[in-house]
């Protein structure tokens, strides 16, 4: 983009007041976005507006890589963890958040999921808004609904789960959360998002609380084209995950919901041939 058509950009951009950006003498705008689980197709129309009018994109490993075509005048900075390994570190991030709204505007943060569900959004938001930069956040759909959804399994229903549980299974510690122990109490269903490299852990609790039998699902990249999952139960997820070679980003389900998927997976089936017929 030449200075002037940069300098037509900045023109029409459009505060949250309802003015132009350069109308309203605020020197930088941060829009933190949740861009889905994982299909392009499930980021909302507000997310796609936010994303056409930035001039700055930091985005994160578990976005659809595809949504930033929606940016066409942007800058945009991979700012996520691949292979274990962070291209920058969260203060990084926080700081190139601040000199990045304060030289080029609008910086959209693309956020896989919800940015408020484990996303670190609020905190990104906290410490622009200390330099004075507008914020605002756009919700996205959270794996811990949408995936399940899309493996046929219902986080509630009448008769099997009244409520559910959305754990992350690494603290900021770096330790399976205490929460885990009383999700095991409850008849809940439970999501836990993070939690791989803690299975042995989580299973343990659970069978501790002689629920061996209750069903469980692990469902990696979810909502993708590269989806994979495994369903067993408390006593035999463990093998079933060896044996699928399942890996993380992925996320559990446990509960009596799970072996809901069954059953609609058949309605589905038998519906379609219904109409094929």
């Amino acid at each position: 983009m030449n200075k002037v058509e940069k300098h037509t950009h900045k023109q029409h951009q459009v505060h949250p007041s309802g003015l132009p950006v350069w109308q309203t003498g605020v020197r930088g705008l941060l829009t933190v976005v949740g861009a889905g689980p994982g299909d392009p197709d499930l980021i909302t129309l507000k997310a796609i507006k936010a994303l056409e009018s930035a001039d700055v994109v930091l985005y994160d490993a578990l976005i659809n890589e595809s949504l930033l075509e929606y940016a066409t005048n942007a800058e945009k900075i991979f700012v996520g963890k691949r292979k274990g390994c962070y291209a920058y570190q969260q203060e990084q991030i926080n700081e190139l958040i601040v000199s990045r709204a304060k030289s080029h505007d609008h910086v959209v943060r693309l956020k896989g999921g919800d940015p408020f569900i484990f996303g670190r959004g609020a905190e990104e938001i906290d410490y622009a808004q200390q330099f004075g930069i507008e914020t605002r956040v756009v919700p996205g759909i959270s794996s811990s609904l949408a995936v399940p959804a899309y493996q046929g399994i219902p986080l509630t229903k009448r008769g099997a789960s009244e409520s559910f549980w959305v754990i992350t299974g690494t603290t900021k510690s770096h330790k399976l959360s205490q929460d885990v122990y009383l999700a095991a109490k409850s008849n809940a269903t439970v999501v836990i998002l993070m939690g791989m490299s803690k299975l042995n852990e989580i299973v343990s609790i659970f069978a501790a609380e002689n629920k061996r039998d209750i069903p469980v699902a692990i469902i990696q990249n979810g909502t993708t084209e590269k989806e994979r999952f495994g369903f067993g139960t408390i006593q035999t997820i463990e093998q079933v995950v060896s044996d699928k070679k399942l890996s993380s980003p992925a996320i559990i389900v446990i509960g009596e919901v799970v072996n809901q998927r069954v059953k609609l997976t058949s309605i589905c089936r038998e519906v379609r041939e219904e109409i094929v017929s």
